[in-house]
């Protein structure tokens, strides 16, 4: 119900300009960014945040993962400097793993804004930026063994302070990243959207007052709670739970590493512990605790708000349980190159931990990890460092009335894209030889499971390759009597004449000229009984070439 005290014209108007303000940073970020992380996979997310770290409103498209630290990121800044500590024209930059919960390179950039000389918001950007220091080149950092490994962090630095720029940790940043031009470029970009945020804030307080905005975007916060609220309470109630093993943890590879997740419903909240979940690793899948929030957030708003705007009423009904230690909640100084690994196969388990409550809604496990791959050296061309990367699709599980999506990134994603072939092959030494879909590897059912890719990558110098498989061991599981989904692989070969070897993990994987990683994402669960499918879908998928010839 609208509060009585505001305007319901109003009220809409301030809902639709928050989002529009965010929508509107959002392309300023793509359209000044030097990195095609950026403006083509879109690997970001932008927001308006107060400053108890609630969020106010969050770009469309954005990371569904980026959910929760956001507010961490701001709340951190404001206990160092208080609420009374920052001033106009200031600049924050941030990725402190085990506040943001992420890996180093991304990086968090905010501003103060200020109405009438009163702290309001903070206008938030976090980007992927190609590098950040450390061992590894570009992400998939296999093997770090602890976070210094893994780059510079920056915990809740003023960049800016009243407009001057600190040339000490501007220098720093420089000199201690493999392309400055690039990152640097990109900083630039978070803060040009910043001030565009703020200034959307501006004449939004201008047009209605400090008091009117105020009242509607507590309004808006319970309008969001009363959707979520109601769509919990038609869960049955009851604790159900869910487990499953991953690959290892870089490290020691012949080690999976369990990982087991509860749900507890209980009339209009729901609650997701974490106090089973695998202590933290050696290896690099660790992640801060706004991990463990952030998949929690994911599998949550997709079961109860899938359609509607980002705000924190969306998420007061929900409460996460994660002790410290864990390997969604690691403490200093465990590595967390690799932190968002695990994060689409824990929201698989909270979906499917639901499954029996709600058998019409839950689909099969999907390709469930993030993956990517990175290939870097001297470009001969130029003579200087390259570093060529983009993410992966896979397929998603079969759901309970129709076959699972083909190619398509992780829960976690949301609406982020690869990096287009002929981008790839114009900036960078490299060919794409084949991109398609990788025939059969959807598991059968009732409802298939969404086909993996297959996609083959020439290196034109000598280099490296970063490769990082996931879902090797227990690929994505079906429900209902539906199969498993084809795992993922890699498989290298240095030449036409090698026979090539499959490769699971490999940072800086040493290539040759001419040498090819062939990449084959998993495919989804099937669901449902195969015996139960339809003849007619049966003939499509062998008319489509989804499945083999001899898989009947």
């Amino acid at each position: 119900m609208v509060n009585g005290k505001v305007n319901p014209i109003t009220l809409e108007v301030v809902r639709s300009a928050l989002a529009t303000a965010a929508n509107e940073m959002a392309v300023v970020l793509r359209k000044t960014s030097y990195n095609m992380m950026i403006y083509e996979v879109r690997d970001y997310c932008v927001g308006l945040v107060d400053p108890d770290g609630s969020i106010l409103s969050q770009n469309f498209g954005a990371l569904p993962i980026f959910l929760a630290d956001l507010g961490p990121a701001i709340i951190d800044g404001v206990n160092r400097y208080g609420k009374d500590g920052f001033e106009p024209g200031d600049v924050l930059i941030m990725n402190h793993p085990y506040v943001c919960g992420q890996h180093l390179n991304n990086v968090v950039v905010y501003t103060p804004f200020f109405y009438r000389e009163k702290i309001v918001a903070f206008p938030a950007v976090r980007a992927h930026w190609v590098d950040i220091g450390g061992s590894r080149v570009g992400f998939a950092s296999s093997g770090t063994r602890e976070v210094y490994e893994e780059g510079l962090q920056l915990r809740s630095l003023k960049l800016y302070r009243r407009g001057e720029l600190d040339r000490g940790i501007h220098q720093i940043i420089s000199d201690n990243i493999r392309f400055p031009e690039s990152s640097l470029g990109d900083l630039r970009a978070q803060i040009a959207a910043c001030r565009i945020g703020e200034r959307r804030l501006g004449e939004l307080l201008e047009r209605y007052g400090l008091d009117t905005f105020l009242d509607c975007v507590k309004t808006i916060w319970d309008q969001s709670e009363a959707l979520a609220r109601r769509e919990i309470s038609k869960i049955p109630p009851g604790t159900y739970k869910a487990e499953a093993l991953f690959d290892s943890d870089g490290v020691e590879l012949d080690r999976p590493v369990p990982l087991k997740v509860s749900v507890r419903v209980s009339g209009e909240e729901m609650t997701i512990d974490f106090s089973d979940m695998a202590e933290q690793v050696r290896g690099s899948i660790n992640s801060g605790a706004s991990g463990a929030v952030a998949a929690g957030r994911v599998a949550f708003k997709s079961l109860v708000s899938p359609f509607s705007p980002i705000d924190e009423g969306c998420f007061r009904p929900l409460k996460i349980i994660i002790p410290p230690g864990k390997i969604l909640s690691a403490t200093p100084p465990a590595p967390v190159g690799n932190w968002s690994r695990t994060l689409p196969t824990v929201v698989d388990l909270i979906l499917t931990a639901l499954a029996p409550a709600l058998p019409d809604k839950i689909p099969a496990a999907h390709k469930g990890d993030m993956g990517g791959y990175a290939f870097h050296g001297i470009d001969p061309r130029t003579g200087r460092r390259f570093l060529c990367q983009t993410i992966m699709g896979g397929g998603w599980g079969g759901r309970p009335h129709e076959d699972g999506e083909s190619a398509t990134v992780s829960v976690c994603q949301g609406d982020v894209q690869n990096a287009p072939v002929e981008l790839q092959e114009l900036y960078y030494p490299v060919l794409i030889e084949h991109h398609r879909l990788r025939e059969g590897s959807g598991g059968a059912g009732n409802f298939r499971g969404g086909l993996g890719i297959e996609i083959a990558v020439r290196l034109l110098c000598d280099g490296f390759a970063n490769i990082n498989v996931e879902r090797t061991l227990q690929p994505p599981w079906g429900l209902f009597g539906g199969e498993s989904g084809e795992p993922a692989r890699a498989w290298v070969r240095q030449s036409s004449e090698d026979p090539g070897i499959w490769v699971t993990k490999g940072p800086n994987y040493p290539l040759k000229r001419g040498g090819v990683v062939t990449f084959f994402t998993a495919g989804g669960g099937g669901y449902g009984p195969p015996d139960e499918r339809l003849p007619a879908q049966t003939e499509q998928d062998l008319r489509l070439g989804y499945v083999k010839q001899n898989s009947e």
